[in-house]
């Protein structure tokens, strides 16, 4: 049988299937009400108010690098050599005690032009000026230094002028035989000239000194020999830079038992501390004494041949400096701010005495820029060294701390040779400091955000004060007060360029203040960004619909 539709059933039945196969319209959520949007809006502008005018402010004020203001043109001028060339006007008192007024001061005049004729270094010149001033009257305080006083005395049996330089004293007599005199109407003369080379000569050392200072900082010198020239850089290279404070240290070593005292005090009170007072001026010691026993010398080190020629054990030069046992011998290398000066005093043992430097048979030798060594053979072998016995040794080492401060050999005077030391170091610490003040500008222009503390501007305020007034003491010959002027700005200049505080901001380069300040900000910013962007589109939005 076949089925029949039904007429009534199939409409619902097509109806409940249209029903069935419609989707629902989805529920919106109800729309915010006024009072929600605007809390949102209130909080997110909170958090954003105290971000802007709280967080901000404290964070800026916290983080803010303070940089005092620095004249850095004036520093620069300074290093550039454009605001002081350092002048050295040495005068040179002559006294005429047998002369009268008239010939004192004609042959003055013609010495005076023969000086100018001869000198080739603008910035070294020798001014004459008579000394008729009353010996017992103070000089003013505004004088310059004598580095010379010439006494010219007559003498009946000479044929030709001679000189004789006092030894203790910054005194040169020259006996000329009263002929020489040159009349008034003579423009030079054999004594004048004879004066004249004598005087050149004597200074001509420090000349040369001068000059390689001047050339090392790139400021034109004078021409000078050869073998002066290297004969003055083997001795700068020789010796310590300069510095406010030495220490001296005095060891007494030996490979044995004995001897195990000595007289240190006595004698470094009869040989070492007039040296250093005469110094002082220039640089202040300390001093320090050890003794050390056992001391053998170096593993590395050759040791002594017997010379049968001169019956003593003799040391290779090429050794010497393998000589000293640094690994096992207490030789502090800095003893405070300054660095120090080794005096080594080694006894050899009785088998090995006398010991000496071969082919030379020196008993001394000087380290460059560390110290110096002397070989002390005392007979007997005694177990207590004497002053007496100590007398060669602290001469020689008297000798060697003068050529490790770098003073001059010549002239023999030793007052002349620290007048010369003073000016040199006078200039070499003025150049120091200014050479200071131009890195310091340098480094705070090519560093804008390193900081620049209070007390960095007031140290190169004192250093430019002071490079001033050592400059003007320079000019007018005033080479002590010039040293002592150069002392505190060099000092200044170091303290203000070595700053803590500056000197650690120059390894904290930007990258680190994103690497530390991204993982804190990020959580916190990112949702505070993106909420206030939301609330600007939706105002946006709505200020859009309110135009339609």
């Amino acid at each position: 049988m076949t089925a029949k539709n039904d007429p009534q059933t199939s409409p619902q039945t097509v109806s409940d299937h249209t029903m069935t196969t419609t989707t629902p319209t989805p529920r919106l959520p109800p729309p915010e009400k006024p009072e929600a949007i605007r809390t949102r809006f209130k909080v997110i502008a909170a958090f954003w108010a105290v971000i802007i005018f709280l967080g901000f402010p404290i964070w800026w004020k916290t983080t803010s690098i303070y940089r005092a203001s620095l004249p850095v043109p004036d520093m620069i001028d300074w290093a550039d050599g454009k605001t002081c060339r350092p002048v050295f006007p040495l005068e040179i008192r002559v006294e005429t005690p047998s002369l009268p007024d008239a010939d004192a001061q004609n042959l003055l005049r013609s010495t005076q032009h023969t000086l100018d004729d001869l000198n080739e270094f603008s910035a070294h010149h020798l001014r004459l000026k008579l000394s008729n001033e009353d010996p017992d009257q103070p000089p003013a305080a505004d004088a310059a230094d004598t580095a010379l006083t010439v006494r010219l005395l007559p003498q009946d049996d000479l044929a030709s002028p001679r000189v004789a330089l006092h030894h203790d004293t910054t005194q040169l007599d020259v006996f000329y035989p009263p002929s020489q005199i040159p009349p008034p109407s003579a423009s030079n003369s054999p004594l004048s000239t004879f004066i004249a080379d004598e005087l050149q000569l004597l200074f001509a050392e420090e000349k040369a000194i001068i000059a390689q200072v001047l050339s090392d900082n790139n400021i034109p010198g004078a021409p000078t020999s050869p073998d002066l020239a290297e004969s003055v850089t083997r001795r700068l290279r020789r010796s310590m830079k300069y510095a406010d404070t030495y220490h001296l240290a005095f060891s007494l070593f030996t490979p044995g038992a004995s001897p195990s005292s000595w007289d240190i005090q006595a004698a470094v009170h009869d040989y070492i501390t007039p040296v250093l007072d005469a110094f002082s001026p220039i640089s202040n010691f300390t001093v320090d004494t050890q003794v050390q026993l056992y001391a053998t010398s170096s593993p590395t080190a050759p040791p002594p041949e017997y010379d049968e020629t001169h019956s003593a054990w003799t040391l290779k030069k090429d050794d010497l400096s393998a000589f000293i046992n640094a690994a096992e011998w207490p030789l502090s290398p800095s003893i405070g701010p300054g660095p120090t000066i080794n005096f080594i005093l080694y006894i050899p043992s009785p088998s090995q005495s006398p010991l000496v430097v071969k082919d030379s048979l020196a008993t001394s030798w000087i380290i460059p820029q560390w110290g110096g060594v002397f070989l002390l053979n005392p007979p007997n072998h005694p177990t207590h060294l004497t002053k007496e016995t100590l007398g060669p040794a602290f001469m020689t080492f008297s000798h060697q701390l003068l050529t490790l401060l770098g003073a001059p050999s010549t002239p023999p005077p030793l007052p002349l040779r620290l007048q010369t030391l003073t000016r040199v170091r006078a200039a070499s610490l003025l150049l120091s400091a200014s050479s200071t003040m131009g890195s310091l500008a340098r480094l705070t222009e090519s560093l804008p955000q390193i900081p620049i503390p209070a007390t960095v501007a007031t140290s190169v305020s004192t250093t430019l004060s002071h490079l001033s007034s050592a400059c003007d003491h320079l000019r007018h010959g005033q080479f002590q007060a010039a040293l002592a002027s150069a002392r505190v700005a060099e000092a200044e200049a170091e303290r203000s360029f070595f700053e803590k505080s500056m000197v650690g901001q120059m390894y904290f380069p930007d990258e680190h203040k994103v690497a530390v300040y991204l993982p804190l900000l990020g959580p916190v910013g990112v949702p505070l960004i993106v909420g206030l962007l939301k609330e600007v589109k939706k105002v946006v939005s709505a200020w859009k619909e309110r135009r339609r």
